[in-house]
């Protein structure tokens, strides 16, 4: 088989490799994805040789610098215009348990292929004037992508020993792809998923960036059903692995939490490619088997799950090396998103409206689509009928939003004008002046404006001040 590209820059690279005697190849992601009818901007050239002087000489030749260089790995990295190029010597890697990190030996184009993660990546193809395009295809990638299996080249129980990453990626690509992993495979990332967390292996910076890339799939819900059939879930992320499960008790029973959130992921990455409005719609019933009870006569109750479930957050951002900058967000999508479903009701006063977009601020219209991606019923006379309340409900919200101006709420009249004006000192009664203002325009008494706050203000000094 070959493939056919117009990539200049890669037709260019294969003059250089030619000019100097030298069989170059594509490699990797960026082969297996031609075949699949996509290019990326991710090229990895293998040489047989130096492949750090065949960087080298490209670059010269393409009037640009090396990035950076890695003699241990044997690799350079070349950005150029849109592409991020690199270049790597045909290579075998020799594993210490300890550690990921490999003893690297130069190699044959074969061995080098041998050691590829999954046989749909140890593909080549060459681009060398002769054979351009020419595809060595020695573990049968070119079926597992017709087919859409994920399988090792090798005994994935050694693959997996040698570098426990690959269990991550081996789920990554099955969830990006929606591929099915092949029974032995999937046997061994069940038995070695503990190699995960053995401790100095793998760092939690790198399992976290392989989970998220899951979460920013199509349809998330294949890695993550997965990771939890494998036990992965439960050794990387305990939390969301607990929400699996139904309990009955005579006639009440609860639907599964865990294949309920998936749905949840699913629906909301159909709307939005924000990766923390992901994780928010991932982890916005995280606290439902710390709250569940039982009541007689009720059934199960998840009393304040959305609660305990924000104060949760910060331990997990910390546990999964999280950006810290992110945690409000998620804290508050999940704090709040429970509250839209009230005003569904034809009753709802604009002060509960205002109460809403007050306290959500910007986040406002990203919790609106938590809580529609948040509607998992089977039954689609009721899916319609919340959305059309949704509808509603976000109508209603936006317009009084617009018309108070609403968004980042806080009292017109500041602290230090307050205590200008009545000769106060920092302390409680400035909060209290500044509550009594917003709570004024929340419940409609006054409009959201410099002068009415401050006209209310006199009039309530006296009663705040005694």
């Amino acid at each position: 088989m070959k493939i056919e590209t117009e990539n200049k820059i890669i037709k260019k690279i294969g003059e250089i490799a030619d000019s100097r005697n030298v069989s170059a190849y594509l490699v990797g992601g960026y082969v297996r994805d031609l075949i699949m009818g996509k290019e990326g901007v991710d090229i990895d050239i293998m040489t047989e040789g130096d492949g750090i002087q065949f960087a080298k000489d490209v670059s010269k030749e393409l009037g640009a610098e090396l990035n950076s260089v890695y003699k241990n790995f044997e690799t350079a990295l070349l950005n150029y215009e849109n592409y991020k190029i690199e270049f790597v010597s045909a290579r075998k890697e020799s594993y210490d348990r300890g550690s990921r990190k490999p003893l690297v030996e130069t190699a044959t184009l074969e061995e080098d292929l041998s050691r590829r993660d999954f046989t749909i990546n140890a593909l080549a193809a060459s681009i060398n004037k002769n054979n351009f395009g020419e595809v060595i295809d020695n573990f049968n990638g070119l079926k597992d992508i017709e087919a859409g299996i994920i399988r090792t080249p090798l005994d994935p129980f050694k693959t997996f020993d040698d570098d426990p990453l690959r269990i991550m990626r081996a789920v990554r690509f099955a969830s990006k792809f929606n591929f099915r992993i092949e029974e032995n495979t999937f046997k061994a990332i069940t038995e070695m998923r503990g190699r995960l967390t053995d401790e100095g292996v793998v760092s939690q910076e790198r399992i976290t960036n392989e989970f998220l890339q899951i979460l920013m799939t199509d349809k998330p819900s294949v890695g993550l059903d997965l990771l939890y059939r494998s036990g992965v879930m439960q050794e990387i992320f305990p939390e969301i692995a607990e929400l699996e499960g139904v309990d009955q008790r005579n006639d009440y029973h609860h639907k599964n939490v865990f294949y309920h959130t998936l749905k949840v992921v699913d629906n909301i990455s159909t709307k939005t490619d924000d990766l923390w409005l992901r994780f928010a719609a991932l982890v916005h019933d995280i606290a439902k088997p710390r709250t569940k009870k039982f009541v007689e006569g009720t059934g199960w109750t998840f009393h304040s799950h959305e609660e305990v479930g924000a104060r949760m957050m910060k331990k997990i951002f910390r546990k999964l090396k999280l950006p810290m900058t992110k945690l409000d967000y998620v804290e508050k999508l999940v704090r709040m998103h429970l509250r839209p479903i009230p005003l569904a009701k034809d009753d709802v006063t604009d002060s509960a409206i205002r109460r809403l977009a007050a306290e959500a601020g910007e986040e406002l219209e990203d919790l609106l689509t938590l809580c529609r991606a948040d509607i998992t019923s089977k039954n689609p006379d009721k899916v319609s009928k919340f959305l059309e309340n949704y509808d509603r409900v976000e109508k209603r919200i936006l317009e009084v939003q617009e018309k108070d101006e609403l968004r980042n709420f806080q009292s017109p009249v500041r602290g230090d004008e307050i205590m200008e004006l009545f000769g106060l000192e920092p302390g409680k009664v400035i909060g209290i002046f500044k509550h009594r203002i917003e709570e004024a325009i929340l419940e409609g008494e006054i409009p959201n404006e410099y002068g009415a706050a401050k006209e209310y203000l006199m009039k309530i000094k006296d009663e705040v001040l005694n």
